[in-house]
């Protein structure tokens, strides 16, 4: 009895447009990164009713006396600083809901036109690929002239003056002497620190561009 004829079987090919936009796993981690920072850097901000006390407030004495204060303050209140920074931030950008639009979407552009896609899917819009130094430049490009061509970067520049004015209002006036102060505090520690955290984590896919 013959054999009957064995059928070529072809496997199947990962379909390119398949692919996902971003590199799912790193953006994944990324956002886990800064999400504990954030959590870890709020569970070590000081009470508000310390910030707010008034019986503490007294006028300094000199120019000298201002800056070690707002030096001993600024040690002891960061993370409550930071918020406050990032609350005159937000309320302006909430005022202005076009420039806050613009933010975004230029945020948008970099995580999914740069930092989390794949390195080996290149990038096609309307029929043209693009490199990779051919996005970054136009990235890069986009982000001068919506800073600095626009009215969102004095959006920003002037809700970040207002902010840093009220701190070192408040760190001139606030009298530390009640205050535990740790001077052997590791200085990247705090809220800022998801920075390196975070940045370490999306590392991997921007190095592979340069």
């Amino acid at each position: 009895m013959a054999t009957p004829p064995t059928l070529p079987i072809s496997s199947p090919q990962a379909n390119p447009q398949s692919q996902p936009p971003i590199a799912t796993p790193a953006f994944r981690a990324f956002l886990s990164r800064l999400s504990s920072s954030i959590r870890h850097g709020f569970s070590q901000r000081r009470p508000w009713s310390e910030l707010i006390d008034r019986t503490a407030m007294a006028r300094p004495d000199s120019l000298a006396e201002a800056y070690s204060r707002i030096r001993k303050n600024l040690s002891y209140f960061k993370v409550n600083y930071v918020t406050l920074l990032v609350l005159v931030l937000a309320f302006s950008l909430l005022s202005h809901p076009f420039s806050l639009l613009v933010l975004l979407c230029l945020l948008a552009a970099w995580i999914f036109l740069y930092l989390f896609r794949p390195s080996e899917q290149p990038l096609v819009i309307l029929g043209r690929t693009f490199s990779d130094r051919e996005t970054l430049g136009a990235l890069v490009v986009l982000t001068i002239v919506v800073v600095f061509l626009t009215s969102v970067g004095s959006l920003l520049i002037s809700a970040l003056m207002i902010g840093v004015a009220i701190v070192c209002a408040h760190g001139a006036f606030r009298v530390p002497e009640d205050l535990f102060l740790d001077d052997q505090e590791p200085v990247n520690t705090g809220f800022l620190s998801f920075l390196g955290g975070a940045a370490s984590t999306a590392a991997p896919a921007v190095a592979g561009r340069v």
